[in-house]
């Protein structure tokens, strides 16, 4: 009889992993965020690499910084919350457009369909 091994990661890489994500999404440099959690850049590097864990208050000022609640940072499967990040890339895309289609109606600029 064969066990299968399952591929686990521990929850410090796993919370690391998703702060990482998050952080990047916000435009935040490693430097910008850990200014504003008053931690080193090298504690900051350390919790992302799953070294070292948040306390609980640090968890809770990282939430609060990056706008997601704390049980985002421990999720194993964020698809969910990358779809909704998508979602609103896609709205600020199409409103982008429908203002340049409008600007260029204003202006009397047509393009002709590719039918």
């Amino acid at each position: 009889m064969s066990t299968i091994k399952l591929k686990t990661m521990n929850v410090k890489s796993i919370f690391g992993k998703n702060l990482k994500y998050y952080r990047k999404e916000k435009k935040l440099s490693q430097e910008q965020l850990s200014e504003n959690l008053g931690i080193t850049v090298k504690h900051l590097s350390e919790i992302e690499r799953g070294i070292v864990f948040a306390s609980a208050g640090l968890m809770e000022k990282l939430a609060e910084n990056l706008g997601i609640p704390i049980f985002v940072l421990f999720l194993t499967d964020n698809s969910i919350y990358y779809d909704n990040i998508m979602l609103a890339r896609i709205e600020k895309t199409i409103i982008s457009n429908i203002e340049c289609t409008m600007d260029n109606i204003k202006k009397g600029v047509f393009y002709k369909p590719l039918l």
